[in-house]
């Protein structure tokens, strides 16, 4: 059940007339306007699990309400800081999320001004105002998301927190509850963090925390802080994919890829920074640099990280990437190696050219068989003719020796054939 707690109308009044009155005018060049209307203003607050409702109201009559534009200015801060925030409403209230503050200091003012011009034309003193909350047994509260889903908190247990007191940890997304899956604990066992993984969040859609800090030894029911998160203002992306180096036009260029997120991918959402060696640190919005070619050194590197800057403010960088180097070992100037290996061909053709010419090679392959004389061609045709007579005459007494009688003697058929040969002139001297 909410607690109201109510300021006490006279004491405020008798405050309010004690004190000496000012006036701080918001609009630039405007006077201060005394208030002489006995403008005054009266506070309360109602006291949420996560945040203080802070409510006032004033003397105005109805007729200086329809007159003029009433406004009222808010100024507070939290305990244990020097930020000062301050904000023009209309509306006679302001929710203060207290996260780990244990308190905070707040004053208000009315503003009556001129409905046509905006002009001030009377306001009235501070009202002033002191919460003070349950103490804060934590603090050093901090977040993070990175490779997608895996979500990290850690905090820091206050000196003053009692000796029996743990630390609890949940948060609250798209209506679900979840626990911590593994606690960090210190020497002491203390819960000091929270690790988790696959853990998928709608980018749009906050975390809330609850940390609750609870007495082990009775029991109770213990102290709550509450913080909000949107997810892309804690994720940590990746560094860039896909760096690579180029040379073109004679200048180098960088190229990379964004890493995935959780949230919107579009080039124009991330910020990159560029690191090259004996080079500043340069920030680009595009997903490549490009910078004259001017001779770097021997083991020039470069690397690239990003965070989301445009879309959604974070201030959290990813890690640097892996370095590619330029002009080194691992990476060679293609436009270099090219007109070496075209200088060499070159080289070496002409070596090859004077070679043949020295040692007349072209002349040995290039010389044409050369045709027989006519003597051959005589001795050629005069062996065939031969050789055909002689193949006639072999089958001529083949068909005789197989034709004649079975009476004749086998060595006059010998001598016989001798004699034809013989008379002929194909026997041999």
């Amino acid at each position: 059940m909410a607690r109201v707690t109510v300021a006490p109308v006279m004491l405020i009044i008798s405050f309010f007339q004690r004190k000496t009155l000012f006036s701080t005018s918001l609009a630039s060049g405007q006077p201060d306007a005394v208030d002489d209307l006995g403008l005054h203003n009266i506070l309360w607050i109602t006291k949420h699990e996560s945040r203080v409702i802070l409510s006032w109201n004033n003397n105005l009559t109805e007729e200086e309400t329809e007159k003029y534009t009433v406004k009222y200015i808010l100024s507070y801060k939290f305990f244990n800081t020097t930020h000062e925030r301050k904000e023009r409403l209309q509306e006679k209230k302001k929710i203060i999320r207290l996260e780990l503050h244990s308190g905070f200091n707040a004053k208000v003012k009315t503003q009556l001004l001129a409905k046509e011009t905006e002009d001030i034309i009377k306001e009235s003193g501070w009202t002033e105002f002191t919460y003070k909350a349950p103490p804060v047994y934590i603090q050093n509260l901090s977040c993070i998301i990175y490779n997608i889903s895996f979500f990290n908190c850690t905090w820091h247990i206050k000196t003053e927190a009692p000796e029996d007191t743990q630390i609890f940890f949940s948060y609250r997304h798209v209506g679900k509850d979840f626990e911590c899956q593994q606690y960090i604990k210190n020497a002491r066992k203390k819960n000091i963090g929270c690790h988790m993984k696959e853990i998928y969040f709608q980018p749009s859609r906050k975390i809330n925390l609850n940390i609750t800090v609870r007495d082990l030894r009775n029991n109770s029911g213990g102290l709550s802080y509450y913080k909000a998160f949107v997810p892309q203002t804690i994720e940590k992306l990746n560094p860039p994919i896909n760096v690579s180096v180029s040379l073109e036009n004679r200048s180098i260029i960088i190229h990379w890829k964004p890493p995935p997120t959780i949230g919107s991918a579009r080039s124009k959402c991330f910020l990159y920074q560029v690191k090259i060696t004996d080079r500043k640190i340069v920030d680009v919005t595009a997903e490549k640099y490009e910078y004259p070619f001017h001779k770097p050194a021997k083991k020039c590197a470069a690397q690239v990280r990003v965070k989301k800057d445009v879309c959604i403010r974070n201030k959290i960088w990813s890690e640097w990437s892996e370095p590619v180097f330029i002009h080194s070992e691992k990476t060679v100037d293609v436009m270099l190696l090219s007109l070496t290996l075209f200088c060499l061909l070159i080289f070496l053709g002409g070596l090859l050219i004077c070679a043949f010419r020295r040692y007349r090679c072209l002349e040995v392959i290039t010389t044409p068989v050369p045709h027989p004389s006519d003597n051959i061609k005589t001795w050629l045709a005069a062996d065939e003719t031969h050789h055909q007579k002689q193949m006639s005459m072999q089958m001529e007494m083949h068909s005789e020796v197989t034709m004649g009688t079975p009476e004749e003697n086998g060595d006059e058929i010998i001598l016989k054939q001798w004699r034809r040969l013989k008379a002929s002139g194909l026997e041999n001297p």
